[in-house]
Protein backbone atom coordinates (compact mmCIF):
# COMPACT_ATOMS: atom_id res chain seq x y z
CA UNK A 1 0.00 0.00 0.00
CA UNK A 2 1.23 3.99 -0.41
CA UNK A 3 -0.28 7.06 0.64
CA UNK A 4 -1.12 8.93 -2.41
CA UNK A 5 -3.31 12.43 -3.78
CA UNK A 6 -5.60 11.10 -6.38
CA UNK A 7 -8.39 13.30 -8.11
CA UNK A 8 -11.85 11.37 -9.64
CA UNK A 9 -12.96 15.01 -10.88
CA UNK A 10 -11.91 17.42 -12.41
CA UNK A 11 -11.94 20.69 -10.44
CA UNK A 12 -10.12 22.83 -8.05
CA UNK A 13 -7.80 21.66 -5.41
CA UNK A 14 -10.72 20.41 -2.90
CA UNK A 15 -10.86 17.68 -5.75
CA UNK A 16 -7.59 16.22 -4.33
CA UNK A 17 -7.76 13.03 -1.91
CA UNK A 18 -5.10 11.81 0.42
CA UNK A 19 -5.85 7.85 0.40
CA UNK A 20 -4.76 4.71 0.10
CA UNK A 21 -3.62 2.89 -2.85
CA UNK A 22 -2.47 -0.56 -3.84
CA UNK A 23 1.25 -0.70 -5.53
CA UNK A 24 1.72 -3.43 -8.03
CA UNK A 25 5.03 -5.49 -8.24
CA UNK A 26 6.69 -4.15 -11.22
CA UNK A 27 5.96 -6.06 -14.38
CA UNK A 28 8.46 -6.36 -17.72
CA UNK A 29 10.20 -3.32 -18.51
CA UNK A 30 8.76 -1.45 -15.12
CA UNK A 31 10.04 -0.47 -11.88
CA UNK A 32 8.97 0.20 -8.48
CA UNK A 33 10.23 3.08 -6.52
CA UNK A 34 9.96 4.49 -3.34
CA UNK A 35 9.66 8.32 -3.69
CA UNK A 36 11.98 11.00 -1.33
CA UNK A 37 10.15 13.73 -2.56
CA UNK A 38 8.03 15.00 -5.38
CA UNK A 39 8.02 18.40 -7.23
CA UNK A 40 4.55 20.26 -8.05
CA UNK A 41 4.18 22.29 -11.23
CA UNK A 42 1.33 23.93 -13.45
CA UNK A 43 0.77 21.30 -15.19
CA UNK A 44 -0.44 18.98 -12.39
CA UNK A 45 -3.09 22.07 -12.09
CA UNK A 46 -3.82 22.09 -15.90
CA UNK A 47 -4.57 17.96 -15.30
CA UNK A 48 -6.22 18.68 -12.24
CA UNK A 49 -8.38 21.44 -13.38
CA UNK A 50 -9.12 19.32 -16.67
CA UNK A 51 -7.53 22.00 -18.91
CA UNK A 52 -5.35 19.16 -19.92
CA UNK A 53 -7.85 15.81 -20.04
CA UNK A 54 -6.50 13.26 -18.50
CA UNK A 55 -8.23 9.74 -17.88
CA UNK A 56 -9.93 9.39 -14.36
CA UNK A 57 -9.52 8.38 -12.00
CA UNK A 58 -5.88 9.33 -11.48
CA UNK A 59 -3.06 10.01 -8.92
CA UNK A 60 -1.89 13.67 -9.57
CA UNK A 61 1.88 14.70 -10.28
CA UNK A 62 4.62 14.44 -12.59
CA UNK A 63 8.01 14.25 -10.87
CA UNK A 64 9.04 12.84 -8.64
CA UNK A 65 12.73 11.50 -7.10
CA UNK A 66 13.37 8.22 -4.94
CA UNK A 67 15.13 4.67 -4.65
CA UNK A 68 14.31 1.76 -7.09
CA UNK A 69 12.98 -0.40 -4.62
CA UNK A 70 12.82 -3.61 -7.10
CA UNK A 71 12.61 -3.92 -10.87
CA UNK A 72 10.85 -6.39 -13.35
CA UNK A 73 11.67 -8.92 -15.92
CA UNK A 74 14.24 -7.14 -18.89
CA UNK A 75 15.41 -4.19 -16.64
CA UNK A 76 19.20 -4.58 -16.72
CA UNK A 77 19.69 -0.64 -16.59
CA UNK A 78 18.95 -0.53 -12.97
CA UNK A 79 18.95 -2.13 -9.46
CA UNK A 80 17.08 -2.05 -6.65
CA UNK A 81 19.05 0.94 -4.16
CA UNK A 82 19.94 2.60 -7.47
CA UNK A 83 19.05 6.88 -7.03
CA UNK A 84 16.64 7.81 -9.78
CA UNK A 85 14.45 11.06 -10.76
CA UNK A 86 11.87 11.35 -13.44
CA UNK A 87 9.59 13.82 -15.56
CA UNK A 88 6.84 13.92 -17.38
CA UNK A 89 4.76 10.74 -16.14
CA UNK A 90 1.33 11.30 -14.27
CA UNK A 91 1.31 9.76 -10.82
CA UNK A 92 3.78 11.31 -8.94
CA UNK A 93 2.00 12.39 -5.84
CA UNK A 94 2.32 9.45 -3.61
CA UNK A 95 4.95 7.42 -1.23
CA UNK A 96 5.65 4.27 -4.05
CA UNK A 97 4.89 3.63 -7.55
CA UNK A 98 5.66 1.43 -10.48
CA UNK A 99 6.90 3.47 -13.75
CA UNK A 100 8.77 2.12 -16.91
CA UNK A 101 12.32 1.64 -16.42
CA UNK A 102 12.86 3.67 -19.73
CA UNK A 103 11.52 6.82 -18.41
CA UNK A 104 13.74 7.04 -15.07
CA UNK A 105 17.14 8.64 -14.88
CA UNK A 106 19.84 7.88 -12.65
CA UNK A 107 21.31 10.89 -10.33
CA UNK A 108 24.62 11.88 -9.75
CA UNK A 109 25.81 11.94 -6.05
CA UNK A 110 25.81 15.01 -5.65
CA UNK A 111 22.42 16.04 -6.54
CA UNK A 112 20.44 14.84 -3.70
CA UNK A 113 16.26 13.63 -3.60
CA UNK A 114 14.77 17.34 -3.27
CA UNK A 115 17.04 19.23 -5.51
CA UNK A 116 15.74 16.42 -8.00
CA UNK A 117 12.24 16.79 -7.72
CA UNK A 118 12.62 20.40 -7.66
CA UNK A 119 14.45 20.27 -11.17
CA UNK A 120 13.74 17.68 -13.06
CA UNK A 121 10.22 18.86 -14.96
CA UNK A 122 11.18 22.13 -14.78
CA UNK A 123 15.08 21.83 -15.91
CA UNK A 124 14.44 19.63 -18.52
CA UNK A 125 11.80 22.23 -20.54
CA UNK A 126 14.70 24.60 -19.78
CA UNK A 127 17.00 22.36 -21.56
CA UNK A 128 14.22 22.16 -24.61
CA UNK A 129 13.78 25.59 -24.91
CA UNK A 130 17.00 27.46 -24.77
CA UNK A 131 18.93 24.09 -26.72
CA UNK A 132 15.86 23.06 -29.03
CA UNK A 133 13.39 25.16 -29.48
CA UNK A 134 15.17 28.33 -30.17
CA UNK A 135 19.04 27.30 -29.57
CA UNK A 136 20.16 30.37 -27.51
CA UNK A 137 23.84 31.79 -28.63
CA UNK A 138 26.10 34.00 -26.86
CA UNK A 139 25.09 37.84 -27.45
CA UNK A 140 21.23 36.71 -27.63
CA UNK A 141 18.79 38.83 -26.16
CA UNK A 142 15.75 37.10 -24.87
CA UNK A 143 12.52 37.85 -23.37
CA UNK A 144 11.61 35.06 -20.50
CA UNK A 145 7.91 35.87 -18.59
CA UNK A 146 7.52 34.26 -14.97
CA UNK A 147 11.40 34.76 -14.51
CA UNK A 148 11.02 34.31 -10.06
CA UNK A 149 8.89 30.70 -10.80
CA UNK A 150 10.37 27.60 -11.07
CA UNK A 151 11.47 27.29 -14.22
CA UNK A 152 12.14 31.11 -14.77
CA UNK A 153 14.96 30.66 -11.98
CA UNK A 154 16.70 27.52 -14.12
CA UNK A 155 16.44 29.75 -17.28
CA UNK A 156 18.13 33.27 -15.89
CA UNK A 157 21.05 30.71 -14.83
CA UNK A 158 20.98 28.47 -17.55
CA UNK A 159 21.05 31.68 -20.21
CA UNK A 160 23.28 33.35 -18.63
CA UNK A 161 25.91 30.89 -18.54
CA UNK A 162 25.39 30.85 -21.93
CA UNK A 163 26.36 34.26 -22.25
CA UNK A 164 22.77 35.84 -23.47
CA UNK A 165 21.10 38.80 -22.19
CA UNK A 166 18.12 38.22 -20.39
CA UNK A 167 15.01 40.60 -19.84
CA UNK A 168 12.63 38.87 -17.17
CA UNK A 169 9.14 39.61 -16.58
CA UNK A 170 7.54 38.80 -12.79
CA UNK A 171 5.18 40.41 -10.82
CA UNK A 172 6.35 41.76 -8.16
CA UNK A 173 9.34 44.42 -6.80
CA UNK A 174 10.56 41.38 -4.83
CA UNK A 175 10.42 38.39 -7.23
CA UNK A 176 12.06 40.84 -9.84
CA UNK A 177 14.82 41.35 -7.01
CA UNK A 178 15.02 37.38 -7.13
CA UNK A 179 14.80 36.95 -11.07
CA UNK A 180 17.70 39.86 -10.98
CA UNK A 181 19.80 37.84 -8.42
CA UNK A 182 19.48 34.49 -10.54
CA UNK A 183 20.94 35.61 -13.67
CA UNK A 184 18.55 38.17 -15.02
CA UNK A 185 19.99 41.58 -16.58
CA UNK A 186 16.55 43.47 -16.32
CA UNK A 187 13.25 42.27 -14.66
CA UNK A 188 10.19 43.82 -15.64
CA UNK A 189 7.57 44.57 -13.04
CA UNK A 190 4.07 43.74 -15.05
CA UNK A 191 1.96 45.47 -12.77
CA UNK A 192 3.50 49.02 -12.79
CA UNK A 193 5.48 48.72 -16.32
CA UNK A 194 4.79 48.68 -19.67
CA UNK A 195 6.20 45.50 -20.88
CA UNK A 196 6.38 46.43 -24.57
CA UNK A 197 7.50 49.77 -24.08
CA UNK A 198 10.11 48.11 -21.76
CA UNK A 199 11.89 45.76 -23.98
CA UNK A 200 11.37 48.40 -27.42
CA UNK A 201 13.78 50.57 -25.15
CA UNK A 202 16.24 48.31 -23.74
CA UNK A 203 17.02 46.93 -27.24
CA UNK A 204 16.98 50.24 -29.01
CA UNK A 205 13.72 49.42 -30.58
CA UNK A 206 14.53 46.48 -32.05
CA UNK A 207 12.64 44.00 -30.27
CA UNK A 208 13.76 40.37 -28.87
CA UNK A 209 14.30 37.56 -31.18
CA UNK A 210 12.69 34.95 -29.01
CA UNK A 211 10.13 35.48 -25.89
CA UNK A 212 9.28 32.39 -23.58
CA UNK A 213 6.00 32.75 -22.23
CA UNK A 214 4.32 30.07 -19.46
CA UNK A 215 1.54 32.88 -18.73
CA UNK A 216 -0.84 32.43 -21.43
CA UNK A 217 -3.77 34.46 -22.25
CA UNK A 218 -2.68 37.74 -20.32
CA UNK A 219 0.55 38.18 -21.89
CA UNK A 220 -0.46 36.72 -25.62
CA UNK A 221 -0.58 40.14 -27.31
CA UNK A 222 2.40 41.84 -25.65
CA UNK A 223 5.02 38.85 -26.06
CA UNK A 224 4.30 39.09 -29.94
CA UNK A 225 4.82 43.01 -30.05
CA UNK A 226 7.97 42.38 -28.25
CA UNK A 227 9.67 40.42 -31.04
CA UNK A 228 11.65 41.47 -33.87
CA UNK A 229 10.88 40.44 -37.35
CA UNK A 230 11.18 36.91 -38.04
CA UNK A 231 11.06 36.47 -34.24
CA UNK A 232 9.47 33.68 -32.14
CA UNK A 233 7.48 33.16 -30.07
CA UNK A 234 7.80 29.59 -27.48
CA UNK A 235 4.28 29.46 -25.90
CA UNK A 236 5.00 26.60 -23.18
CA UNK A 237 1.84 27.51 -20.85
CA UNK A 238 -1.21 28.58 -19.31
CA UNK A 239 -1.12 29.95 -16.12
CA UNK A 240 -3.72 32.95 -16.74
CA UNK A 241 -5.39 30.45 -18.69
CA UNK A 242 -5.37 29.20 -22.64
CA UNK A 243 -4.81 31.66 -25.48
CA UNK A 244 -7.84 32.45 -27.39
CA UNK A 245 -8.24 31.84 -30.83
CA UNK A 246 -6.45 34.69 -33.05
CA UNK A 247 -5.95 35.81 -36.06
CA UNK A 248 -2.86 34.25 -38.01
CA UNK A 249 -2.25 37.52 -40.37
CA UNK A 250 -1.12 39.10 -37.03
CA UNK A 251 2.06 37.47 -37.59
CA UNK A 252 2.65 39.34 -40.60
CA UNK A 253 1.48 42.53 -39.69
CA UNK A 254 3.89 42.78 -36.65
CA UNK A 255 7.01 41.07 -38.70
CA UNK A 256 6.77 37.55 -40.15
CA UNK A 257 7.06 36.13 -37.19
CA UNK A 258 6.80 32.47 -36.56
CA UNK A 259 4.95 31.05 -33.03
CA UNK A 260 5.70 27.20 -31.42
CA UNK A 261 3.79 25.21 -28.55
CA UNK A 262 6.49 22.61 -27.72
CA UNK A 263 5.80 20.21 -25.05
CA UNK A 264 8.38 17.88 -22.70
CA UNK A 265 6.27 15.16 -23.80
CA UNK A 266 7.72 15.24 -27.24
CA UNK A 267 11.14 16.30 -26.75
CA UNK A 268 11.20 13.47 -24.49
CA UNK A 269 9.67 10.74 -26.17
CA UNK A 270 12.55 8.33 -26.94
CA UNK A 271 14.46 7.50 -24.07
CA UNK A 272 18.07 8.06 -25.91
CA UNK A 273 16.72 11.80 -26.05
CA UNK A 274 15.41 12.01 -22.55
CA UNK A 275 18.35 11.02 -21.17
CA UNK A 276 20.67 13.39 -23.33
CA UNK A 277 18.60 16.11 -22.20
CA UNK A 278 18.77 14.95 -18.54
CA UNK A 279 22.67 14.87 -18.69
CA UNK A 280 23.23 18.40 -19.85
CA UNK A 281 20.70 19.10 -17.13
CA UNK A 282 22.87 17.48 -14.87
CA UNK A 283 26.31 19.08 -15.99
CA UNK A 284 24.47 22.83 -15.44
CA UNK A 285 23.56 21.82 -11.75
CA UNK A 286 27.18 19.89 -11.03
CA UNK A 287 29.28 22.61 -12.45
CA UNK A 288 27.59 25.45 -10.71
CA UNK A 289 26.10 27.08 -13.86
CA UNK A 290 22.27 26.21 -12.52
CA UNK A 291 21.28 26.28 -8.70
CA UNK A 292 18.35 24.80 -7.68
CA UNK A 293 15.65 26.91 -5.57
CA UNK A 294 13.13 24.86 -3.34
CA UNK A 295 11.82 27.68 -1.71
CA UNK A 296 8.25 25.75 -0.50
CA UNK A 297 7.98 22.21 1.17
CA UNK A 298 4.57 20.72 1.89
CA UNK A 299 3.68 17.22 3.74
CA UNK A 300 2.18 14.99 0.87
CA UNK A 301 -1.27 15.04 2.65
CA UNK A 302 -1.27 18.89 1.99
CA UNK A 303 -0.93 19.18 -1.85
CA UNK A 304 -3.94 20.84 -2.51
CA UNK A 305 -2.53 23.67 -0.51
CA UNK A 306 0.96 23.73 -2.43
CA UNK A 307 -2.10 24.37 -5.35
CA UNK A 308 -3.97 26.55 -3.94
CA UNK A 309 -0.19 28.40 -3.23
CA UNK A 310 0.66 27.93 -6.37
CA UNK A 311 -2.44 29.67 -8.32
CA UNK A 312 -2.10 32.60 -6.46
CA UNK A 313 1.44 32.85 -7.71
CA UNK A 314 2.90 33.17 -4.22
CA UNK A 315 5.20 31.27 -4.87
CA UNK A 316 8.84 31.06 -6.34
CA UNK A 317 11.66 28.74 -7.50
CA UNK A 318 10.71 25.05 -6.70
CA UNK A 319 7.38 23.68 -5.12
CA UNK A 320 7.76 19.83 -3.57
CA UNK A 321 5.85 17.66 -1.12
CA UNK A 322 7.24 15.49 1.10
CA UNK A 323 5.92 11.57 1.31
CA UNK A 324 7.45 10.73 4.10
Amino acid sequence: MSKAVCFSEFGGPEVLRYMDVEVPEPGPGEVRIRHRAVGVNFVDIYQRSGLYQVKLPAVAGNEGAGVVEAVGAGVTALKPGDRVAYAGKLGAYCQARVIPADRLCLLPDNIGFEQAAGMMLKGLTVQYLIRQTYRVEAGDTVLFHAAAGGVGLIACQWLKALGARVIGTAGSQEKCQLALKFGADHCINYRNENVVERVRELTNGEGVPVVYDSVGKDTFESSLKCLRPYGLMVSFGNASGPVPPFDLSILSQLGSLYITRPTMMTYTEKADDLRAMADELFNAVTTGNVRIEVQQRFDLKDAAQAHRDLEARKTTGSTILLPE
